[in-house]
């Protein structure tokens, strides 16, 4: 199987994923901007979330600042904005800033000190809780505390939850391909003795 072949087929497998941007910077505050679709839920309390990082093989900006200062930000991608974001995955240089390049406004939140995008309708500032590289294909493994989070009050539900859709941000699948979200319903919770029951229906045709 060709390689850009395989890594195109293999990458689509997963289906839907996030599209979040990882804002960091280095010593002197030069800023990186970088998509990243491997986001992931670990666990409410405490709070965390992880996501996979390609093997530091060779120069990966955003990972080394990460094992440098120890912070970062994720920042969902608006529907509108899916091109800048595609933007940042080209090789900028360290001194390069993908902000400025792509379109990006940098902004910072009280004295966290890695950058947010100010475009972005949901930002969740995160301190590295742990970083492990994996065997299987030296994969790095980056799992950070949630440490403050801005998203708009009229999204989030009375029970927490925050409606994505509101949000009007982007998904994507495979390595290239960005798609609109269209909710379809929120369950109940899930039991042995009950049929599923809808507690929401969404229209599907906004």
């Amino acid at each position: 199987m060709p390689q850009r072949f395989r890594a195109n087929f293999i990458n689509s497998l997963s289906g839907y994923k996030s599209a979040n941007l990882i804002g960091t910077c280095d010593a002197n505050r030069n800023t990186n901007l970088a998509i990243v679709s491997s986001v992931f839920h670990v666990g409410a309390n405490p709070p965390l979330m992880g996501m996979l990082m390609r093997p530091h093989s060779v120069t990966r900006d955003t990972l080394s600042n990460i094992k440098e200062q120890g912070v970062y930000t994720i920042n969902a991608v608006p529907v509108s904005m899916f091109e800048q974001a595609h933007q940042t995955s080209a090789r900028y240089t360290p001194q390069q800033s993908e902000f400025d390049h792509c379109g990006f406004t940098p902004c910072w939140h009280g004295d966290f000190t890695a950058p947010f995008v100010a475009e972005s309708p949901m930002r969740v500032a995160l301190r590295v809780e742990d970083i492990q590289r994996l065997d299987a294909n030296n994969t790095e493994l980056v799992i950070g505390r949630i440490e403050q989070v801005w998203v708009d009050n009229n999204a989030v539900e009375d029970d927490g939850t925050v409606d994505i859709s509101q949000l009007s941000l982007t998904c994507v699948s495979g390595l290239d391909t960005y798609h609109k979200v269209i909710p379809i319903a929120k369950m109940a919770y899930a039991k042995p003795d009950k049929m599923p029951t809808p507690i929401k229906l969404f229209n599907s045709d906004q």
